[in-house]
């Protein structure tokens, strides 16, 4: 059963409401790449090898990529959408208006898949998550894997 690992932290801040709280943060106990997910998806049944499916993994993020950078949005159907956002500075007028001055960054955004049946919104998201609290804090060094309590 998958569990979704969080961690209690205190709130320290003096200048808040909520100083001296504690709060839950969602903690990853591994980041996995394409070809780690090509294992896992080969190993659920899949009649692809790993190699096969890190191929069109690897071409599908190279797709999405070039369609960003085409004014397009990407959308995956189940898990949600990719789009693309400006960071831009005011000018005073339209003929005054720099794009290499005005526009300071690209953003990458993702917006979770909103149908009811497929829903990643937060609503939805939390009613399918098993919660489990790490029982081990110090591994913010990345060397200790967390050990897991019973789920919630």
């Amino acid at each position: 059963m998958s569990k979704f690992m969080y961690q209690l932290y205190q709130n320290k801040s003096s200048r808040e409401k909520v100083s001296g709280l504690w709060f839950a943060r969602a903690k990853a106990v591994e980041t996995l790449d394409n070809r780690a997910m090509a294992t896992h998806i080969a190993e659920h049944g899949s009649i692809y090898t790993p190699d096969v499916i890190f191929g069109v993994l690897e071409k599908y993020r190279t797709c999405i990529i070039e369609m960003l950078l085409s004014s397009r949005k990407v959308k995956i159907d189940g898990l949600g959408t990719f789009y693309a956002t400006i960071q831009s500075t005011g000018a005073e007028s339209v003929a005054k208006f720099d794009v290499k001055k005005n526009i300071s960054a690209v953003h990458i955004r993702f917006l979770p898949e909103q149908e009811k049946a497929l829903s990643l919104a937060s609503t939805e998201f939390i009613k399918k998550v098993k919660f489990s609290e790490m029982d081990k804090y110090a591994i913010e060094d990345g060397d200790e894997k967390p050990t897991v309590s019973d789920p919630l």
